[in-house]
C-alpha cells in the first residue's frame, strides 16, 4: 500500500513538473514575442570637423526651439520685463538676431547681413529678423570646417577670438538665449516650446 502511495505521489510530483515546464516554456515563448527590439548600438566612429559639426548641427535644432518661443508670446507682450532693470522681450528676440548675424558672419568670413531692427519693432517684424537670421547662419556656415579655428579676428569692439573659440561661443549663445526666453514665457503662464507634451 505504501509502495502505491508512494508511486502515486511520484507520479504528481512529476506530473507538476511537466506542467510547470510547460507553462515556463510558455511564459518564454510570449516574452520573446513582446520583447522590445533590440536598440542599435550608437556609431562611435570619429567625427570629421567635430566642432564645426557640432554647431552646424545645432542651427536646426535652435532654430525650431527658438523662434516656436518667440512665436509662443503674445505681441502684446513683447514689451514685457520681468523687472524694470532688465531687457524686454523684444530686445531678447533683437538679441539673438543680431547675435546670430555677426557670429556667423565672422565665423564664416562673410558679411553681416544690413538689418535695421529695434526692440520696439512689432512682433512680427521681430520674428521674421530672428528667422532670417538662422537661415543666414545655415547659408554662411555651409562651408565652415574646422581647418582654421585657431585663427583669429575681431569680435565686439577689439576683443580677438579664435574661430574656434566664437563656434563655441555661438553654440553657447543659443543655449543661454533659449534659457532666457523660456524663462519670460514661464512667468507669463506660456510653456516653452521644449516643455510641451509631446503630440501623438
Amino acid at each position: 500500500m505504501k509502495t502505491c502511495v508512494g508511486l502515486v505521489v511520484a507520479m504528481m510530483v512529476v506530473s507538476l513538473v511537466v506542467v510547470m515546464a510547460g507553462f515556463l516554456a510558455i511564459d518564454m515563448a510570449l516574452a520573446q514575442q513582446t520583447a522590445p527590439a533590440a536598440v542599435a548600438a550608437p556609431d562611435l566612429s570619429p567625427v570629421a570637423n567635430p566642432v564645426s559639426t557640432y554647431v552646424k548641427t545645432g542651427i536646426a535644432r535652435y532654430e525650431k526651439i527658438m523662434v516656436a518661443a518667440a512665436e509662443a508670446m503674445p505681441a502684446e507682450k513683447y514689451g514685457y520685463k520681468p523687472s524694470p532693470e532688465m531687457n524686454s522681450f523684444g530686445h531678447l528676440i533683437m538679441h539673438i538676431a543680431q547675435t546670430n548675424n555677426t557670429f556667423c558672419a565672422k565665423i564664416s568670413g562673410q558679411t553681416a547681413p544690413d538689418v535695421k531692427i529695434s526692440d520696439s519693432d512689432p512682433k512680427d517684424k521681430l520674428v521674421a529678423s530672428l528667422k532670417d537670421s538662422f537661415a543666414f547662419c545655415t547659408s554662411a556656415m555651409a562651408n565652415v570646417d574646422d581647418s582654421k579655428l585657431g585663427e583669429q579676428f575681431v569680435l565686439f569692439g577689439n576683443r580677438p577670438i579664435s574661430r574656434g573659440g566664437a563656434l563655441v561661443a555661438l553654440a553657447g549663445s543659443w543655449t543661454d538665449h533659449y534659457s532666457t526666453e523660456a524663462m519670460y514665457l514661464r512667468l507669463n503662464g506660456i510653456l516653452p516650446p521644449t516643455a510641451q507634451p509631446k503630440k501623438d
